[in-house]
């Protein structure tokens, strides 16, 4: 919160392999590579973040602390998006997420459903009064505690996706948070809207949209019982339309997802199987997110043929 008294946290200070790094994360890299070599003392750990650098100052993926140790000697790899939602707090504009996950070690064959320990916390505007943190242990379920920003306690917060068993005056989101798939998105919302719910009735509003630019965040909304149906599609969009992958969720934007699942949410890759990805930062991550099983039922069938016949055209 103190940080947006200053001035110019939107700007640009370089593009990485994975996205835009602008002067708020920059801001932030030195924090978490100080919190990490204090861990590394204690116990080894390969760290896979954006904005990692060796000691030459070459951009890399992972990094072990301390670093003297190999990477076989860590029996932990952890992945961070320090801020996810960089673009909204930039502005002071809406909360971002800390986002960190927590495998065992299994080298670059390391990926997000090896996730056994996640946390989540919220990254607050400047005139908020409360910030919520979530955690979940795998098989143990998920829990979380809304703090007070003055410093005067927390108190539990309650973890509760929809139970809903429709999206009608719900909301229900398609990403396109960027130009270059907007198109193919709101195809689909429309696709989805009309099959689940009837012909638009553009005097009535049934059905809404909330385009929250965090990973984390969309996950919250489902975490939390705000949203229903939420999706980022981005990387099958793009091989619809027969173009390079462009800007898209990667795997630590997922590095939660322990905390969704564990809070009942159900995550799939789009096209029905259970999201997973490697645990690193460029690989492109498609999802479909459901709040409850019966939504889960009713969505998926549209959503996967929508997909699959678009992109065996693709590959006809």
């Amino acid at each position: 919160m103190r940080s947006r008294r200053q001035s110019g946290l939107n700007k640009i200070g370089r593009d990485s392999a994975a996205d835009t790094i602008y002067k708020i994360d920059a801001e932030v890299d030195p924090i978490l590579e100080s919190f990490c070599r204090e861990w590394g003392r204690h116990t080894p750990i390969v760290v896979v973040a954006e904005g990692l650098v060796d000691d030459e100052g070459k951009e890399i993926e992972s990094r072990v602390f301390p670093a003297t140790a190999k990477e076989s000697d860590a029996p932990i790899r952890v992945i961070f998006d320090p801020i996810d939602g960089t673009r909204g707090i930039m502005y002071d504009k809406r909360p971002a997420w800390a986002l960190a996950g927590v495998a065992p070690n299994k080298g670059a064959a390391t990926r997000l459903r090896d996730i056994e320990i996640a946390v989540m916390t919220e990254l607050p505007t400047s005139k908020s009064g409360f910030g919520d943190v979530l955690w979940a242990v795998k098989g143990r379920g998920a829990g979380g505690r809304r703090e007070d920003l003055r410093g005067e306690g927390s108190e539990p917060l309650k973890l509760a996706p929809s139970k809903a068993e429709t999206i009608n005056h719900g909301f229900a989101s398609i990403t396109n948070f960027f130009p270059g798939t907007k198109v193919l998105a709101g195809e689909l919302t429309e696709h989805l809207a009309e099959r689940l719910i009837g012909p638009a009735d553009v005097t009535r509003a049934t059905v809404f949209e909330d385009q929250y630019i965090s990973t984390g965040g969309q996950f919250y909304e489902l975490i939390v019982g705000h949203d229903r149906f939420n999706a980022d599609l981005r990387p099958l969009f793009y091989r619809i339309q027969k173009q390079p992958e462009g800007l898209c969720c990667h795997p630590y934007d997922c590095a939660t997802l322990l905390i969704a699942e564990e809070a009942g949410v159900i995550l799939t890759d789009g096209l029905g199987k259970p999201l997973d990805g490697p645990l690193d930062v460029t690989t492109g991550i498609s999802w479909a997110a459901f709040a409850n099983e019966s939504l889960r039922r009713s969505i998926e069938p549209i959503l996967t043929r929508y997909l699959t016949e678009r992109l065996g055209r693709v590959n006809t």
